[in-house]
């Protein structure tokens, strides 16, 4: 797993300021606004700092923006980094902040003079969310400089309360980097099973971890699910994670994710370019998994269960066919179309296994599953997809307050019906328009009545073509810190 940086919490000397080495950091939302360490710092510096905050650039900056000052003079430090952040920042914009400073340190050590600031937490929090580097596949010595920034060290009045809340944040971090690193592994590397071997990692962390194979599959009857790898040399496989942080025996939330671990399309060949992309076509499997850390981590006080299918999509002798019928776990034939709408055959079985053997109280599934996603949405927003309204209310509240992009889109019995096959229960396609919706509507059959459900398409989120605010470019690890909120707000306490 990527080692994010420290981000130790020492007492203010204002005295040590100008022997610190690397970089300094400063908070300011204008000249006449200085906190105690500002004002020592633009004391030092011969008032540079003050001519900097009266310049036009300063006032064109946003919150949570950042400026340098390289080999300020009066300070020991190679850079002299400024922050413009209100003291009673909101959350989300002390995140941004906390990411400037990553992007802006570089891999020289900080000192960040943080003394006023009410939510250094979160500054934290994007300084370690930002400063996520993915080097598995690199060379030791290449570009080591530009990539690993940190450490961050925070010097307050009271360093013992915030040290407290800092290592709060480090297992949404750490979360969000394993998601991350899952969906930035090229699928050489990330195969079904050494997918499934990541995952019993999480027992050390008290989670249950559980790898149903391919002989079990077919004894539960998850006939399309392993229909989709059959093409493929790698075993299909289900991981099933239990983390019982709630009360004993209550029903768990239900956490599905899609973990095609690259996705040729199958026999429904996608074109050559861009396919080196569909090694994220596990990116649903990879959220769960980094949820699954970030609650065992912190502890949650909540019972969930995690479940993703892991297959491969490949064209061989053995694949499937377009104009195949496979039957699923819970009984409904399914006429295959396409086998590049392989997605919804993996989840349609997982799902229904999660409700026969976990009977959830609620569930929620989260896939990089139509191209159509992002037409509709682009890189900006998740597709969302509900039969409950209150439970899609209290996940995309909790997505707004993470900061995590998505759109609540419809469902109805009219979509449903463009699913009607001719020779079998439902076909896997409902044809061009509202592929999105119908894709959804294809999930909706193995959800039991009475269940709370949300399906999440994410194909536009999990690896944007531009880098996000929290992220470098690659994965962005969206939805684990949106379901952590989740968990948080609807499922603990």
């Amino acid at each position: 797993m990527t080692d994010l940086p420290d981000c130790p919490v020492t007492a203010l000397d204002l005295d040590a300021i100008a022997e610190a080495e690397g970089r300094v950091v400063v908070f300011a939302e204008g000249p006449d606004r200085l906190d105690r360490a500002a004002r020592r710092v633009n004391r030092l510096t011969k008032g540079a700092l003050a001519r900097l905050l009266e310049s036009d650039g300063w006032g064109k900056a946003k919150p949570g923006e950042a400026q340098s000052m390289a080999f300020p003079v009066g300070l020991a430090a190679e850079s002299l980094v400024v922050v413009k952040l209100p003291r009673k920042a909101d959350a989300l914009t002390a995140r941004r902040a906390g990411a400037a400073i990553a992007r802006a340190v570089g891999a020289r050590p900080a000192l960040v003079l943080a003394g006023a600031i009410a939510a250094a937490e979160q500054v934290a929090l994007g300084a370690m969310l930002r400063a996520y580097a993915f080097r598995d596949c690199k060379s030791a010595g290449e570009d080591d400089d530009d990539d690993a920034p940190g450490p961050f060290t925070f010097a307050v009045p009271k360093p013992e309360a915030l040290a407290e809340r800092v290592l709060a944040m480090r297992p949404l971090a750490e979360g969000v980097a394993f998601t991350r690193d899952l969906v930035n592994l090229p699928a050489n590397i990330l195969t079904t099973t050494t997918f499934a071997d990541r995952l019993m990692a999480l027992t050390a962390l008290g989670v249950e971890v559980e790898v149903l194979e391919e002989a079990d599959l077919r004894r539960e009857g998850m006939e399309m699910m392993l229909a989709v790898g059959e093409g493929s040399d790698s075993p299909s496989k289900m991981v099933v994670m239990r983390w019982n942080g709630g009360e004993a025996g209550a029903a768990p939330l239900a956490l599905v994710g899609k973990g095609v671990v690259f996705d040729t399309g199958g026999i429904s060949i996608k074109p050559a370019g861009g396919m080196e992309d569909m090694t994220m076509d596990m990116g649903g499997a990879g959220v769960v998994a980094g949820t699954m850390q970030a609650l065992a981590a912190r502890g949650a006080k909540a019972n969930v269960v995690g479940l993703v299918g892991l297959v491969e999509n490949m064209p061989s002798g053995r694949a499937q066919r377009p104009g195949d019928v496979v039957t699923s776990m819970k009984g409904d034939t399914v006429e295959v179309i396409n086998t590049d709408a392989e997605g919804r055959l993996v989840l349609g079985d997982v799902m229904w296994y999660a409700h026969e053997r976990f009977a959830p109280a609620a569930m929620v599934d989260l896939a990089t599953l139509t191209g159509a996603m992002l037409v509709a949405l682009g890189h900006d927003r998740a597709g969302v997809f509900s039969n409950d309204d209150t439970f899609a209310g209290a996940f995309l509240a909790a997505a707004e307050a993470e900061g995590e992009g998505a759109w609540r889109m419809p469902l109805g019995p009219s979509y449903a019906k463009l699913l009607k096959s001719q020779i079998a229960d439902v076909k896997n396609v409902g044809g061009r328009w509202a592929g999105s919706i119908t894709a959804a509507e294809f999930l909706h059959r193995f959800v039991k009545e009475g269940c709370p459900w949300i399906h999440i398409d994410i194909a536009g989120v999990t690896k944007p073509a531009s880098e996000p605010d929290l992220a470098p470019k690659g994965a962005s690890g969206w939805g684990v810190l949106a379901l952590d909120r989740l968990v948080r707000d609807r499922f603990e306490g």
